[in-house]
């Protein structure tokens, strides 16, 4: 084996080691550990239908309201989930990277490939919340996944590479500016509210709003998946006199973040070992 060979490998294998670790301390000394992962979307998604459905309920296009949330939520949440957790992620490694010679990216990547890890447990929820909304005792309606949702594998690798991005972006910002924590949970609420995940936009009755939402990516992510679930298939391109979420900007959306924030992180790596 070529000694590049050798290095790829004990990279991956340290990077499925800071997976399983990060997916077992996210629930140490939890009672029920890991089925967390399954209950917490469910459990939002009961909080956010009992809140929410009298509202925007109607205009969700023909997925079941409690499907129609839980399906943006696991998908905002690979962004959401890897992009947060990867704020300290490099300063908490501060004895590693100051005593050995770890690739710094290793960390970053570790918090999304488990944020992906994550998104399949709850993946299992929304089959749950699909099969016992079809029971008489709920009298909702009986979803049947469509063939469509196999298409996933376009999606998932898009808003991956997207939230990899930010997530070398926000963890070399943090070793030298520690506020970027609190300034970036302000900007997170913000696009979680920005992001259709509990109304639709066309319950926002704005032309000009809804325009808009084509330049958030996570709705491209978020109805893309959607639209998978309803049986149908993202446009592959794009345009701004449309609504429909586009393939295409889903990877425009991907390269520029992950270009941006690979950049970021190279033009700072001789410097975090200092700061940290």
């Amino acid at each position: 084996m070529t000694k590049h060979g050798a290095n790829l490998g004990q990279r991956m294998y340290l990077l499925q080691l800071l997976v399983r670790r990060n997916i077992k301390n996210q629930y140490y000394r939890s009672v029920i550990g890991v089925l967390w992962t399954v209950l917490n979307p469910l459990l939002n998604m009961i909080v956010m239908a009992f809140v929410f459905s009298a509202i925007f309920g109607r205009h969700t296009d023909g997925l079941d309201y409690p499907i129609f949330i839980l399906s943006g939520n696991i998908i905002f949440g690979i962004m959401r989930g890897s992009t947060s957790s990867s704020l300290g992620c490099l300063v908490g490694q501060r004895d590693m990277l100051q005593k050995t010679r770890v690739p710094i990216e290793i960390f970053p990547t570790a918090n999304v490939f488990s944020a992906l890890v994550t998104f399949g447990f709850s993946f299992i929820a929304l089959l749950l919340v699909a099969g016992f909304r079809a029971l008489p005792i709920f009298g909702g309606p009986h979803f049947v996944f469509p063939w469509q949702i196999v298409l996933m594998i376009i999606i998932l690798p898009a808003v991956t590479i997207f939230s990899l991005g930010i997530s070398y972006f926000l963890s070399a910002l943090f070793v030298f500016f520690r506020d970027i924590k609190h300034i970036y949970s302000v900007i997170l609420t913000l696009w979680t509210y920005l992001t259709p995940l509990f109304y639709s936009v066309q319950a926002l009755g704005s032309a000009t709003v809804t325009k808009a939402m084509m330049f958030n990516p996570m709705y491209h992510y978020v109805e893309g998946f959607r639209e998978l679930l309803r049986g149908d298939i993202p446009n592959l391109m794009f345009s701004f006199s449309s609504t429909e979420p586009s393939i295409l900007l889903m990877y425009i959306f991907a390269a520029i973040s992950l270009i941006v924030g690979w950049a970021f992180l190279e033009a700072c790596k001789n410097k975090i070992a200092a700061y940290l």
